[in-house]
């Protein structure tokens, strides 16, 4: 029967609304350190073609839309970046991804940016699939591999100044 709950669940909409009404939610602060990601980049090395940042509005989340390709492979794709925040909870403590590709993938990754070292993790931290890459001094370019088991490949992220 709609609007019943069993014991100890509550129903979806008290979920959705369990904070103050006037209660105001920011973006956690560790999101600010993809900044530097922002805008349109150019691939090149083991890959080629164009990579784009942009905040979805409110901050809460980075969008990466993809037109690339690799060993003979165009991929299509766009890839949302933030935090896990399910109905009632408190956000994930680990900067979190999923790109969803023309080709029918979706790829979980784990964002880390230590300084000027980028990591994006395969699945979760630790994996043995990851990118790592070091930004150059002015913020620029990104040089880095991407590694997993059996093979890997080199690319640099260069940024389109207009």
């Amino acid at each position: 029967m709609a609007g019943n709950t069993h014991d100890g669940e509550r129903s979806m909409t008290e979920k959705i609304s369990t904070g103050s009404p006037s209660q105001t939610v920011s973006p956690r602060s560790d999101l600010k350190q993809l900044e530097k990601l922002v805008g349109p980049w150019e691939l090149s090395g083991d890959t080629s073609g164009r990579i784009i940042y942009e905040w979805l509005e409110g901050g809460f989340f980075l969008l990466q839309h993809v037109d690339m390709e690799h060993a003979g492979n165009r991929i299509k794709g766009l890839e949302v970046i933030g935090h896990l925040r399910p109905f009632g909870e408190e956000p994930d403590s680990d900067i979190k991804s999923r790109f969803y590709s023309s080709t029918g993938d979706t790829l979980d990754y784990v964002y880390e940016l230590v300084h000027n070292t980028l990591i994006i993790w395969g699945g979760e931290k630790g994996s043995p699939a990851y990118f790592k890459g070091s930004f150059s001094e002015d913020g620029n370019s990104c040089t880095g591999a991407w590694v997993f088991p059996g093979g890997g490949y080199r690319t640099t992220m260069t940024r389109v100044v207009p």
